[in-house]
């Protein structure tokens, strides 16, 4: 499965069939950190449109964090 949804699962916050729901925050946090990492890289290979929805993204999945985190 890919990065977003790797860090929606290791929040808690997302379920994928065959694997035990688990909890596991700095897990999520190196998804969103790969995430930005990606976002670095392909900066000037993407279409506006990508680039304004791998920022919301982004930013989606760092708020669900923090509040994960709580």
């Amino acid at each position: 499965f890919g990065f977003p949804l790797a860090a929606l699962y290791y929040m808690g916050e997302a379920t994928v069939q065959g694997m035990p729901q688990t909890k596991n925050l700095p897990l999520a946090r190196q998804n969103i950190d790969i995430l930005l990492l990606l976002k670095e890289k392909t900066k000037g290979n993407v279409t506006e449109d990508e680039a304004k929805l791998m920022e919301q993204l982004i930013v989606d999945l760092q708020v669900k964090l923090v509040e994960a985190a709580k």
